[in-house]
């Protein structure tokens, strides 16, 4: 297999990217020049070197600091913590944080679960998600989990499962689960709403 051939394999790998577009990346990155190719060559060994997953929300975070474990969000003061919001993927959750319509805390499932998936926990961060509400409910008196998930049968789906799978601890502590408001009309992903969308979805969550 030839460079080229290996990287429009790398390419078709990426999320919505097929092979002829995968093969439109590499002629592009053809006819840039060496300090353009050089500039990508040292940024993606960075990614391994400098960004973190939070040991607390999953989340991909910066650090600058050898020892830290947590994100910022996570350590603000300024969170509420009795409240936790669950999103699929971290580009979900920038894109709540760009609305600025949300304060609490958050986890980042990895990914949802598609309709007939028997193996889920392989699909999701679920017993990680467990922990966490576990912990959440004794430390912070945790009081609702908000599940913004996309609003599609995947999403659904992974919703009903988180339903079920939790049901034991949210009704030993008391915790109310609920769902964005459909300010996201079926079949919307978040990653692709407007900040006023997803502020209606929030506001009308049940």
């Amino acid at each position: 297999m030839t460079v080229i051939e290996e990287l429009i394999e790398i390419f078709r790998r990426f999320p919505g990217v097929g092979p002829r577009q995968a093969e439109r990346f590499v002629y592009y990155l053809l006819r840039q020049n060496k300090n353009y190719l050089d500039k990508i060559s040292r940024l993606i060994p960075s990614l391994s070197n400098s960004v973190k997953i939070c040991q607390s929300c999953q989340k991909f975070y910066l650090s600058n600091t050898s020892d830290s474990r947590v994100c910022k969000i996570c350590t603000d003061k300024n969170r509420q913590k009795n409240i936790l919001m669950v999103v699929a993927h971290d580009v979900d959750l920038d894109s709540i944080e760009k609305s600025e319509t949300y304060d609490g805390l958050y986890f980042v499932l990895g990914g949802t679960i598609p309709i007939l998936e028997k193996n889920f926990n392989q699909k999701i961060r679920l017993n990680a998600l467990q922990a966490l509400v576990r912990e959440r409910a004794e430390k912070d008196n945790l009081k609702e989990i908000i599940l913004a998930l996309n609003a599609n049968p995947e999403g659904e789906n992974t919703a009903m499962i988180i339903h079920r799978e939790l049901k034991a601890i949210t009704d030993k502590y008391n915790i109310k689960i609920k769902m964005l408001g459909r300010g996201l009309s079926t079949g919307t992903e978040i990653e692709y709403s407007d900040t006023e969308t997803i502020k209606n979805a929030l506001e009308n969550r049940f």
